[in-house]
């Protein structure tokens, strides 16, 4: 059991959060929500110990392990990936190491009545007891398994963790603080380099091994599936609810519902007091009564109505122009590379991509990483080379959100000069106006790049997208980062935008009901199902069962 009391965060005078209290309980799986900016990343952080608040603290027993995973971390290179992964039991190999030798320095000692030798005997039996606790005969089956289900393939084992991508290397780092059996585990943005399978497996995976769980995600779904409790950090408090976000929501809303309605209540018996008050305080007869009324009103408690966060992202995307009926068209493509081991050997990515994507579609590209999703969208903007053809319909305007749009930004801008120096004509009249819509108004559109939060880029990055009218959208992850509200926002603007839109991405609440056509990657090949996202992970479903009874 974990208790959190007091807590309270301030930078320079202006308060992040105060006075946050709750109690983390064995087996609860806790969502950490609010919006870009709450405090949620510094609340994790000073419950994994990485950072220490104003006032208040964090209280645990003495052995409870709390593990960690930040959204950014990079992995140590020097190992393999089964080397690396396996590090996870280094503690236990330094224990062991110990135990050999409080055991050898007992065998050459002859003090045997001193204190010091009966403080060996209880150390060295206090650790035997917990070493030998611990079944280390399943320790490689455990690894692989765990690997596996994040994506590894078993040939990847032998690899080099330099050889792979950041979004790899995190995956690395998850499998080490899912292997250590934490008594609590707390999770910044876990499926942000996850792909939909991957998402799927560690969702089984925490509900299942009955640890607690703190988690902030920006995945509705991946919430929803694993969370039993949810706990909002906003204007500076929280509220801690014992469901699931979206029941959360719920009660949420009819808290203050009736929050508001005991407040217009209490409102009006306070109107009508003072106005008795008023009516009759000169007059002899009513004294007593006056009195009695106006230290009723001192000693009254005002109803509080929670606050709400209005702020909201205004986005519409401006009318596409007519493209040709079919913006893109692809016939056997394929893209190969070097290895990076081994620049003799070529790697094929995909091969034989043969599909059309006709004006109005708004498909998703899925799959696992590393299929080739992200390779063929830069094929589309020609960005990179590749084998067969792929031909842009009649008037086809491409706007284009990479993977890292957020981080291509220049740190030493601002906001609004960001802006600035991208657009042309008459948009430039309503810089201000856009900037507001995209809750950059006021003193926010002079803050310099380098100090927004990732959400914040992102929402820039996208502003960018607005500038000038496009008909083809491909987005590369655009929802890294985006809290849920936004995100919303995003996706119904999406949704009545009326041009054609390729999207990837492994985020399902995101893609269900924007797009009705799936691309999915896997195995060298691209195949096509004519289905939203929920029936392909249905589909996938059944494949995989199938696989299991061969």
């Amino acid at each position: 059991m974990v208790s959190v009391d007091g807590l309270a965060v301030e930078f320079g005078g202006e308060v992040l959060f105060s006075d946050v209290s709750f109690v983390i309980n064995d087996g609860d799986r806790i969502a950490l929500m609010g919006k870009n900016g709450a405090g949620k990343s510094t609340l994790l952080k000073i419950l994994a110990g990485v950072r220490q608040p104003t006032r208040g603290g964090v209280s645990a027993p003495k052995d409870t392990v709390i593990a960690y995973l930040p959204q950014h971390l990079l992995t140590e290179d020097g190992r393999t990936v089964f080397e690396e992964t396996s590090q996870a039991f280094a503690h236990l190999k330094e224990m062991e190491a110990e135990i050999d030798s409080i055991n050898k320095e007992l065998t050459v000692r002859t003090d045997y009545e001193s204190d010091e030798y009966m403080a060996l005997i209880e150390k060295v039996s206090a650790m035997s007891e917990k070493f030998y606790a611990i079944d280390m005969t399943h320790f490689a089956e455990d690894v692989e398994k765990i690997l596996l289900g994040l994506g590894f393939e078993r040939t990847d084992f032998t690899r080099q963790t330099s050889e792979f991508s950041g979004g790899w290397r995190m995956r690395i780092e998850l499998a080490k603080l899912l292997l250590k059996n934490p008594d609590v585990l707390l999770l910044d943005e876990p499926t942000n380099h996850l792909d939909i399978e991957s998402i799927g497996w560690l969702e089984d995976f925490l509900m299942k091994s009955g640890k607690a769980v703190v988690v902030i995600s920006h995945d509705r779904k991946f919430v929803d599936n694993i969370t039993t409790r949810t706990i909002e950090v906003t204007m500076g408090r929280i509220y801690d609810y014992k469901v699931p976000y979206s029941q959360y929501l719920q009660l949420r809303a009819e808290r203050r519902e009736q929050q508001q309605k005991q407040y217009d209540e209490q409102q009006k018996m306070i109107q009508e007091t003072k106005d008795f008050i008023e009516r009759f305080k000169g007059t002899y007869s009513k004294t007593y009564q006056v009195q009695s009324k106006v230290k009723m009103l001192e000693k009254l408690e005002i109803v509080e109505v929670d606050e709400e966060d209005t702020s909201r992202l205004r986005l519409k995307f401006p009318p596409a122009p007519r493209s040709g009926a079919y913006p893109v068209m692809m016939d056997r493509v394929g893209k190969s590379f070097p290895k990076r081991t081994n620049p003799s050997e070529i790697k094929t990515i995909f091969e034989n991509v043969s599909l059309t994507i006709e004006r109005g579609d708004k498909v998703a590209f899925v799959g696992r990483n590393g299929e080739g999703k992200s390779t063929l969208v830069k094929c589309i903007m020609s960005e990179l080379e590749h084998d067969g053809q792929i031909q842009l319909g009649h008037n086809v305007q491409i706007g284009y959100f990479a993977q890292n749009q957020a981080s291509l930004l220049d740190d030493e801008l601002t906001v609004f000069q960001t802006i600035d120096d991208v657009a042309k004509g008459e948009i430039r009249k309503k810089i201000t106006d856009l900037l507001g819509a995209f809750m950059f108004g006021g003193e926010a559109s002079t803050k310099k790049v380098k100090v927004l939060s990732g959400g914040e880029r992102t929402r820039l990055a996208i502003l960018k997208l607005l500038l000038e009218p496009v008909n083809l959208l491909i987005l590369d992850e655009p929802t890294n980062h985006l809290d849920l509200k936004t995100k919303d926002v995003l996706k119904q603007a999406l949704k009545d935008f009326d041009g054609t839109i390729i999207c990837v991405s492994h985020d399902r609440d995101f893609l269900d009901g924007l797009c009705t056509k799936i691309y999915e990657f896997g195995n060298k090949r691209v195949h096509e199902h004519l289905c939203g996202v929920y029936e392909f992970l249905e589909i996938k479903k059944m494949e995989s069962l199938k696989e299991l009874e061969k």
